[in-house]
């Protein structure tokens, strides 16, 4: 995709900006944003001094959550009319629990191209020097500021299998600190990372019970990112033991308690009646 304008319609960049340290500043994002026709910005006051910065002077507009909708329509008739527009967020990548979902969706349809220019997320940044599997994880942006609904997602996460992400309010820290530790346990490891690439970026790392003793003594200021690791699982049940514990507890029969194995385990249903006859066999002989 060339990063010219076009002479019919404009393109959409999608400029990640740096979380903290404006030395993460790509090369790239500076050119583009000093070649487009207008940039988006999430807080244009705040954005002015990241452009100042790098000595870009270009036309700026909010675009942020309360105002998206009013500003969606026009973006799009300048982008449809050849211009060619950056979009940022305040800090890191737009889209990223961040506004812009909305406007990358309405050029997605109207046919106009967008363009990510890649560069710092605070998800990124956490993740590479935490110190835990990365395989796989899962992103829950922001946790619920309503107590409830905290509680109940994270023990909804409880037992997920992939490393757990997610953002922060200083002023909530203690709070969601207090959640983990009843849902999720003292002895489950956590990761707190604090004002990243910034002056005083911390990366704690200990266990949910330490971070609560930690950040009561000091409460937390600045950006936070939670990187949790899957605790450790518990020991599974074989198949043999389930169907057993099944069988001696009555509620089903035997071709109900064959076939919830079966589905449960990936067994052939005529194999679990195999084992099922084995354990009557077995049963049987203890008693005579």
């Amino acid at each position: 995709m060339t990063e010219q304008k076009s002479r019919e319609i404009g393109t959409l960049y999608v400029v990640a900006t740096p979380i903290g340290n404006l030395e993460d500043m790509t090369y790239r994002a500076v050119r583009i944003l000093g070649e487009v026709d207008l940039i988006a910005a999430e807080d244009t006051r705040h954005s002015r001094k990241l452009l100042a910065r790098y000595a870009i002077s270009k036309p700026l507009v909010s675009y942020h959550d309360h105002n998206e909708k009013q500003r969606l329509g026009g973006l799009l008739e300048r982008l449809l009319a050849g211009e060619n527009i950056a979009l940022i967020s305040d800090a890191g990548t737009p889209c990223i629990a961040d506004p812009g979902y909305h406007l990358t969706a309405a050029c997605a349809a109207a046919g106009i191209p967008v363009v990510p220019i890649p560069g710092p997320s605070a998800v990124i940044t956490a993740l590479s020097a935490a110190g835990v599997s990365t395989e796989r994880f899962v992103f829950e942006g922001y946790l619920p500021s309503r107590a409830k609904a905290r509680a109940d997602l994270l023990r909804h996460l409880r037992d997920e299998p992939r490393t757990l992400v997610c953002y922060e309010a200083p002023h909530r820290l203690a709070a969601t600190l207090a959640d983990m530790l009843e849902i999720l346990g003292a002895d489950r490891a956590l990761v707190v990372g604090r004002e990243l690439t910034k002056l005083h970026e911390e990366l704690f790392r200990g266990t949910v019970a330490e971070a609560q003793a930690r950040f009561q003594a000091e409460p937390a200021r600045g950006e936070l990112v939670l990187v949790v690791p899957p605790g450790a699982r518990p020991p599974q049940v074989s198949a043999r033991d389930a169907l057993r514990q099944l069988l001696a507890d009555g509620g089903l029969s035997r071709r109900e308690a064959v076939k919830l194995i079966a589905k449960e385990y990936g067994l052939s249903s005529s194999d679990v009646y195999r084992e099922s006859l084995k354990l009557m066999e077995c049963e049987d002989s203890e008693d005579s």
